[in-house]
């Protein structure tokens, strides 16, 4: 149990340097295209995660996130939104049978297609409240919502990659 911990905190923490040291220096069509892959560290927590345990990790994965990019709190908000959407879209995506105690949401247990409608689901929502939040206004809505959708696309396309180079077919046991 506390190597699962300090597994996810180290994955975490990781993609939160990458976040801030590599992938916000990234401009893709003059910053319509935002990819966030700190985001990967809490959708792949295990799915039975209590949400409290999921709250207290997305904000302070949000409060890190914050701290390399000086947005007071837009992070949180939006990891904080994300994690209280998450077993929401969980329960809804569930097989009939349930969900194994400590599984976790790879496409290599659970499929592509409900990989990508779960992440898609929960990237689109992140990345909804974080744009709207952070211009405050909806009068730009149509160019705003474009934003979002290419930086949605981005994200994901990146977290199906990081799937497949850090799950292997074989690789089931609990990360």
């Amino acid at each position: 149990m506390i190597a699962l911990i300090v597994r996810n905190t180290l994955r975490i923490l990781f993609l939160v340097l990458v976040q801030g040291l590599v992938v916000n220096r990234i401009d893709l069509w003059n910053g319509t295209v935002l990819p966030f892959i700190y985001i990967f560290g809490i959708l792949m927590l295990p799915i039975n995660t209590p949400r409290s345990l999921l709250l207290v990790i997305a904000f302070a994965t949000g409060a890190l996130v914050d701290m390399f990019t000086n947005t007071l709190g837009l992070h949180i908000s939006a990891s904080l939104v994300l994690a209280f959407m998450q077993p929401l879209v969980q329960r809804a995506l569930s097989p009939r049978e349930g969900y194994e105690a400590g599984q976790r949401p790879t496409i290599q247990d659970m499929g592509l297609a409900w990989y990508v409608t779960y992440a898609g689901i929960l990237t689109l929502i992140h990345h909804l409240w974080l744009f709207f939040i952070e211009l405050f206004r909806f009068t730009p809505f149509f160019s705003t919502l474009g934003k979002v959708l290419l930086s949605t696309l981005a994200t994901l396309l990146l977290l199906t990659i990081g799937q497949y180079l850090i799950y292997s077919p074989t690789d089931r046991r609990n990360q």
